[in-house]
């Protein structure tokens, strides 16, 4: 029988995402349980924090900690923190300080999702990458996204929002892979998709597409 892994997720957007995602990626080998970061930021209502300033301040402690605490209540094996966001806002350097703090306060492994794009990358030996966001994303986040990767030695292609529906449930997984193709330069060598505003995707969108460049989908 295959051991069930149980994630503790840590984010700090209020949408339904990790629930369903993790379900989705690997059905009935995860367990997840998802703990929302929150603190005197301030929302937009839509979803939660949306600025850099208000997800930047939720990053630092106490609300990660808080958070964690509340994890560590039922048992859990690793956390994440899931915020794609977060990271561009605060950088690898305080990404990374956070995820040793919240390491050290819980006693369990933790890790947060641009640096594990970051370690992936450099597992494949990835020098050239482009960004693809989420149609809704102001052109503030595609530099911040570019700024975060550029920091880290990567030659940063493009960063674009994907020219897609402001609706999220409208976008299909196989009008992200279109739209990637026909605006990525050859000349990356991976693409990294922003995860959460594909909803229903358990999967790399662009799995089995028949260009040569590979995709992070995280």
């Amino acid at each position: 029988m295959d051991t069930v892994i149980r994630i503790g997720v840590l984010t700090p957007h209020e949408v339904a995402g990790p629930e369903p995602e993790f379900a989705a990626m690997a059905p009935g080998r995860l367990a997840t349980r998802v703990a929302r970061v929150t603190g005197t930021a301030g929302s937009d209502g839509s979803g939660g924090p949306t600025s850099p300033a208000d997800l930047g301040a939720l990053a630092t402690a106490p609300f990660p900690d808080r958070a964690a605490e509340q994890l560590l209540t039922d048992p859990v094996d690793v956390i994440g923190y899931a915020s794609t966001t977060s990271a561009y806002a605060i950088g690898f350097d305080a990404e990374m300080a956070m995820v040793s703090r919240l390491s050290r306060l819980t006693g369990l492994a933790v890790t947060a999702t641009c640096a594990s794009a970051v370690h992936a990358l450099r597992v494949l030996q990835v020098e050239r990458v482009a960004l693809v966001c989420a149609p809704w994303f102001d052109p503030e986040w595609n530099e911040l996204g570019a700024a975060y990767f550029a920091s880290q030695g990567f030659d940063v292609v493009s960063s674009a929002s994907a020219e897609l529906s402001q609706d999220p449930p409208a976008i299909e997984p196989a009008a992200v892979c279109e739209w990637t193709s026909r605006h990525v330069e050859d000349v990356a060598e991976a693409v990294f998709v922003r995860r959460q505003w594909l909803p229903g995707c358990g999967s790399n969108p662009c799995a089995g597409s028949s260009d040569r460049t590979p995709r992070a989908d995280l």
